[in-house]
């Protein structure tokens, strides 16, 4: 359906619209637009198999190549196509290709009929009130139609092919100058679907557009999407686009502004196995634009779905990749709350956690030189041992299977940094610190707010940070 809008969209058409006509086995579709129309000579030549040359130079809005996307589309679907097309101040013209009766013409294998079937002429009409444009007809849908297909099962591709043109071409009909409508009947227009929520508040980055180096028109922009907990339960659902939020990760591939590629790193590694689409990095999407003078250069296959990137640009997509994948996992990791790279910030407490790798593997240890867990080892006396003992204990039986398979399980990080915890849980926990920097710790009561304002997850808490004040002496 996308290759036939691609087509309108070359025609100049400012409205397409799709008509599913549920009739059981004799369903049809048809893709409706206003575009320039063709002639005889036009028509014929677009009906075509292999109409062009792939190595021809093409208009800007021109997103064909090899002259087989009309008819490999439509056969891809349906046994019957039929094409209606007028040109303004001229007459309707009509061709047919039915696979089911190939062979039965004397002296043509491959007979291109004119007009419609019989029975199917009132399927043309909309063009007969048109000044000019196009109907392309599918009958016969036998790689829809199939043994058990039921108009249940219609309503539900109905659903996604809106989806997926929604993904497709939303650089198209977004926003009041939108280059056309594109409807679903004949009163239903399709909403475009932007990948990178460009313009939500909550957004976690964006970077500009960057020029890639060595080649000549491709532009790459990077972005990473708000956590789940900063959107609201429709813009999850949305977010997370048709094939789901790992499945929509990684590059979108634009070839003039047509999207080709939704999702998938294109191969690219650090030197090991390519990168898989995993729940950590989420919510990275790169939008990477290339013109259609470079289809051969990135491999662009008949069915525009594929596209690998030349060997001497790789390096580049590799380094905005790496570096968006690293704030995506951030940001998934911490829920939304953008920390950074280094783990710390200026005049901050050190992190709780410490993390150390080595040959015999990761291991997680509690910062001995927290404030607080300083503090309360300066003042333990003769517990300090059994104190030590616990944060061993603590550190060795960290459920880490269990946190793992419960990310798997509910694709999310568990809740962490007091998300969902009682206010009043919170102040004990910022008066406890707080009394550990001032009174044992010899900062003044501004010095020791201004800490905590600068720690995560503290800094989310600054009303509770800022009315913090010394415990009054027993």
């Amino acid at each position: 359906m996308a290759d036939l809008v691609d087509n309108s969209i070359a025609a100049n058409a400012r409205e397409v619209r799709i008509d599913v006509d549920w009739k059981g086995p004799v369903s049809s579709i048809r893709v409706i637009d206003d575009g320039d129309g063709m002639d005889d000579a036009a028509l014929e030549e677009g009906m075509r198999l292999g109409a062009r040359d792939p190595r021809a130079d093409r208009a800007a809005r021109d997103f064909g190549r090899f002259g087989l996307g009309l008819k490999t589309a439509s056969f891809s679907q349906a046994r019957r196509l039929t094409v209606a097309s007028r040109r303004k101040d001229a007459s309707i013209i009509c061709l047919r290709w039915d696979l089911d009766l190939i062979g039965r013409e004397p002296g043509a294998d491959w007979p291109l009929f004119e007009g419609p079937t019989p029975g199917s002429e009132h399927l043309l009409e909309p063009l007969e009130r048109m000044g000019h444009g196009t109907v392309v007809l599918w009958e016969t849908l036998d790689r829809i139609v199939t043994d058990g297909f039921t108009a249940n099962d219609m309503i539900e591709l109905t659903g996604r092919v809106e989806a997926h043109l929604a993904m497709t071409f939303h650089r198209f009909i977004d926003g009041p100058q939108a280059e056309f409508r594109l409807l679903l009947g004949p009163d239903k227009v399709i909403k475009p679907w932007d990948p990178f929520l460009v313009g939500h508040p909550s957004k976690a980055w964006e970077s500009t557009d960057y020029h890639i180096r060595h080649t000549t028109g491709v532009t790459a922009q990077c972005h990473v999407l708000p956590h789940r907990d900063k959107l609201r339960p429709d813009e999850q659902e949305r977010a997370a686009g048709l094939g789901g939020w790992t499945q929509q990760e990684g590059f979108y591939v634009y070839r003039n502004r047509r999207l080709m590629l939704a999702g998938g790193w294109l191969g690219l590694s650090d030197g090991g196995k390519p990168w898989p689409r995993d729940e950590a990095h989420r919510l990275a999407r790169i939008r990477l634009d290339i013109p259609n003078t470079a289809d051969a250069e990135w491999k662009i296959n008949v069915l525009k779905s594929t596209a690998s990137p030349p060997v001497l640009l790789r390096p580049q997509l590799r380094w905005l990749a790496s570096d968006t994948r690293e704030i995506a996992r951030r940001v998934f990791a911490h829920r939304g709350h953008v920390t950074p790279a280094s783990g710390a910030r200026a005049n901050a407490l050190p992190e709780t956690w410490q993390v150390r790798r080595s040959a015999q593997g990761t291991s997680y240890r509690i910062a001995r030189d927290h404030d607080l867990v300083a503090s309360i080892l300066d003042r333990a006396g003769p517990l300090k041992a059994d104190i030590l003992a616990l944060l061993r204990l603590i550190e060795e039986t960290v459920p880490v299977q269990r946190i793992w398979l419960d990310t798997a399980e509910d694709k999310e990080t568990p809740r962490t940094g007091f998300v969902g915890a009682p206010e009043a849980e919170i102040r004990d926990v910022l008066s406890s610190l707080f009394e550990a920097f001032v009174k044992y710790g010899g900062r003044n009561p501004d010095e020791a707010r201004e800490r905590l304002r600068r720690t995560p997850p503290f800094d989310r808490y600054l009303d509770i940070v800022n009315a913090l004040e010394r415990k009054a002496s027993v």
